[in-house]
């Protein structure tokens, strides 16, 4: 019964910042901030036909912290290269700076393939979220089966994170198993809530309230057209170096610092997730991921050495390659085709974090540290004064 009271619980969170998120309507674009290439029609790593993404946001307690009482400021997001059904993608992957962890990644670099959802938690839940995703496959039935041994499977899942130490009672293991599986059931196409919510839930982002944020972008070629969608978890940077369009915004707002003993400011951590349907290889694939870190720089991102930079990218074409018999075969585009796709995961990649930024509202946390949303009305004032 407490079980399933959690999950109701965390359900409603998630639809509640769900909606005030899109009643505010408030992204990057809506404030008139300029960005290049042509996004989706959500402009969300949704635009890749069967991705779905969902997340459970835990919000409890206030005041001094209470290791194991809270109080609590976390939560999981889940990625689902082709939503509920169970049919591995080919993925690739990069590290930047590896002060992180990114499960499943050393079978993704050996395989060539992603073959569960991508998970998103705090540095402390990797562990409880890993096993959760386990057992969710297997009371989904979301595998396939070792040939000739019925019901068997094995399965090693990608689970990324992010530290919310500051805001989060991170030492008193809030995420159970039942905040993971609730986070895969709810997992939706559609717009995707940003900011404090699902993993990004306890999330700093230049010293501001960071979190999640996505964005896509549409890429022409002569016979075909081909999406690219991003998703971060964006909990690293320090203040000065903030960047949006080119416009030097964290030395205009020197202010808003994170209250009571602000966390060092080279600690932090971001995971990215880039999703397409142009049809790649793992080695196309993971060079795709090395060009995220070219967006982080446009923000002000120098991959500090407590940073944890870890990227996964994959490719929904060629659906069955994974199959594990009978000889296969996939297309692919020649390297030569490339070059736009790798200004596309720049260019999302960008706005991706911008949006987080822009999504993400002040939060108090353990202790009554606080952290500020990037205010509105100052930020287009400083687009406005350098004319952008």
């Amino acid at each position: 019964m407490r079980g399933l009271l959690l999950i109701f619980v965390s359900t409603i969170m998630c639809l509640m910042n769900t909606l005030t998120l899109a009643d505010e309507g408030d992204r990057a674009r809506d404030l008139g901030i300029p960005f290049d290439g042509t996004p989706g029609a959500l402009n969300a790593i949704t635009d890749v036909a069967g991705v779905t993404v969902g997340h459970t946001t835990l919000i409890s307690g206030e005041g001094p912290l209470v290791v194991g009482k809270g109080p609590v400021r976390t939560g999981v997001t889940a990625i689902l290269p082709r939503g509920m059904s169970y049919d591995p993608v080919f993925a690739g992957w990069y590290s930047l700076n590896g002060n992180g962890e990114m499960t499943g990644t050393t079978w993704v670099e050996e395989s060539g393939f992603l073959e569960g959802p991508v998970m998103i938690t705090n540095t402390h839940s990797v562990g409880v979220v890993h096993a959760a995703v386990i057992a969710w496959q297997k009371e989904r039935e979301f595998y396939e089966e070792l040939p000739g041994e019925p019901g068997i499977f094995w399965s090693l899942p990608v689970v990324g994170e992010t530290y919310d130490g500051w805001l989060n009672d991170i030492n008193g293991f809030h995420v159970k198993p039942e905040h993971a599986f609730a986070a895969l059931d709810n997992a939706a196409d559609g717009s995707v809530a940003e900011g404090g919510v699902g993993g990004g839930t306890g999330m700093i982002c230049h010293q501001f309230k960071g979190g999640i944020g996505t964005s896509s972008r549409v890429v022409e070629f002569e016979n075909a057209a081909y999406t690219l969608g991003v998703l971060v978890q964006a909990n690293y940077g320090v203040r000065d170096a903030l960047t949006i369009a080119g416009v030097p915004v964290g030395k205009e707002i020197s202010d808003l610092m994170p209250s009571h003993g602000a966390p060092r400011e080279d600690v932090g951590s971001i995971i990215v997730v880039v999703a397409t349907d142009a049809p790649l290889l793992p080695h196309q694939l993971k060079r795709i991921a090395r060009r995220v870190p070219m967006g982080l720089a446009r923000v002000g991102s120098y991959a500090s050495n407590s940073s944890g930079d870890i990227f996964i990218a994959f490719s929904t074409a060629n659906p069955g390659a994974a199959l594990r018999v009978g000889t296969k075969q996939a297309y692919f585009l020649p390297n030569d085709d490339l070059s736009p796709l790798f200004r596309a995961t720049v260019e999302a990649t960008e706005e991706s974090i911008v949006n987080a930024l822009v999504a993400g509202t002040t939060l108090a946390g353990i202790n009554g540290n606080t952290v500020y949303g990037l205010p509105h009305d100052r930020l287009r004032a400083i687009m406005k004064k350098y004319g952008r």
